[in-house]
């Protein structure tokens, strides 16, 4: 598929330069960051089981994702360094939820994103 281009220059060099300055203060490597990490299928599908199930243990996130319990402990791991779950111990369970509604929201929009694609095609 071609790619539709401007057949002339004209730069609103007034328009660039104040978009411009709202793009600088973009923190791109954060967000860059949370998009690599979320980008991964099994720590997706976790976070996906997250907005399902409030919250899960290891036991119950490797098996709703299918995966071993040490992987669903790595990504779990992998996803709480990034800020994007928590966790809370009862005994000798550890209980893992989403950090806040922010990123509920992100795999949500994105959810909808594809299903949106998928049925205008």
């Amino acid at each position: 598929m071609e790619v539709p281009r401007c057949e002339t220059i004209a730069i609103d060099e007034q328009r660039a330069a104040e978009i411009g300055h709202v793009v600088e203060t973009i923190p791109t490597n954060e967000i860059g960051k949370l998009f690599k990490v979320l980008s991964d299928a099994t720590r997706l599908r976790i976070a996906y089981a997250l907005t399902v199930e409030t919250e899960l243990c290891v036991c119950d996130v490797s098996a709703s994702v299918d995966c071993s319990i040490a992987t669903a402990s790595h990504h779990l791991r992998t996803l709480l360094k990034q800020g994007l779950v928590k966790y809370r111990k009862e005994g000798k369970v550890v209980y893992y939820s989403l950090d806040d509604h922010h990123v509920s929201s992100l795999v949500h929009l994105a959810m909808e994103h594809v299903h949106e694609g998928k049925a205008a095609l």
